[in-house]
């Protein structure tokens, strides 16, 4: 074992955390809301939902609890939920970020590459407004300034759970 990695795991201790009880609660409430989440998907789609997602500018918390989603804890896939590299295969386009200029023509670009019906959703406060850089020359602020909004989900970062539950709000009104 290389000796830089041994000296920073006696300094640190222990990173991870193992399962606990509690995680065990909260697996059996996502599983439930996941479920839900499922049947609309089929009611709706009647196959898996397809996600784009587009990082406009934004710090990387929000794409952190996306992938977090991703995980073997939460497995937002288990529910119907997919996300795809091409947005000829979306059914949704995620945007988080402050879309920064450099990325305002290429979200135009990507939502108008989408089959319709179209549905945008912008994720947390820096896609909402514009966060910390609202009001910036770099900026266009929130998405809303770019593409039709249909959905927006607060947070700032939000946690795999409010993700999956605000998707499971987002498909109830579509």
């Amino acid at each position: 074992m290389n000796l830089h990695i041994a000296k920073n795991r006696l300094i640190k201790g222990r990173v991870t955390m193992p399962f606990g009880a509690s995680d065990r609660a909260l697996d059996n409430e996502t599983q439930e809301v996941g479920e839900e989440l499922r049947k609309l998907i089929h009611a709706r789609f009647g196959r898996s939902f397809h996600i784009r997602q587009v990082d406009s500018g934004s710090c990387g918390a929000c794409e952190s609890e996306i992938i977090a989603c991703l995980s073997p804890i939460y497995d937002i896939q288990r529910f119907g939920i997919d996300f795809v590299a091409s947005p000829r295969h979306a059914d949704a386009l995620l945007v988080t970020g402050p879309v920064s200029r450099n990325m305002a023509r290429a979200l135009k670009k990507t939502y108008d590459a989408m089959p319709g019906p179209k549905f945008v959703i912008s994720m947390g406060e820096c896609a909402a407004g514009g966060g910390a850089f609202a009001g910036s020359y770099y900026t266009c602020s929130g998405v809303q300034n770019i593409l039709p909004v249909t959905f927006h989900i607060p947070g700032c970062p939000l946690t795999p759970q409010q993700i999956i539950l605000s998707l499971c709000a987002f498909l109830q009104n579509v």
